[in-house]
């Protein structure tokens, strides 16, 4: 089972989306039984609150379910719990690197990694620009999937 956490600031609008699109693809391909994936926030400001309702709003004009999910702040122990720990941006690598006390086993990296670049996902709660963080996550999640599958 490949386990993957994806997370970003807050855990409401880019990991969350993540999350669901992750899963959505998944399903897709007929891999459920082969994946865990889930989400968390670096910070606290967010814990307990439902998903962004612009997140929400992309994810039905898509058609893609979003997945049940509350906020909930990355720990320690997630790095020792997941294989890959995906971050949306510079600063919330710096921020999961902080919290994992170090990257030791190289599991932290940026989402669009995987489709060749070092662009970060904007924070939609910033600039309200869900559509353009939509299309940024589908492509890493697309890309992804397809680094992940190659191995199997």
């Amino acid at each position: 089972m490949i386990k993957i956490l994806f997370i970003c600031h807050g855990n409401i609008c880019r990991s969350t989306m993540a999350e669901s699109v992750m899963t959505y693809l998944v399903n897709k391909r007929h891999l459920s039984d082969q994946f865990q994936i889930a989400s968390a926030a670096t910070s606290r400001e967010e814990i307990g609150n439902s998903p962004h309702y612009g997140t929400v709003n992309k994810l039905r004009a898509v058609g893609i379910p979003v997945v049940p999910h509350r906020a909930v702040q990355m720990t320690k122990q997630d790095y020792h719990k997941y294989d890959y720990l995906i971050g949306m941006d510079d600063a919330n690598i710096r921020n999961m690197t902080r919290i994992a006390n170090g990257d030791p086993e190289h599991k932290i990296h940026k989402l669009l990694e995987y489709a060749g670049s070092q662009r970060a996902i904007a924070d939609p709660w910033y600039t309200g620009e869900f559509d353009v963080t939509y299309d940024d996550i589908l492509e890493g999640c697309e890309a992804f999937l397809n680094y992940l599958t190659e191995s199997m």
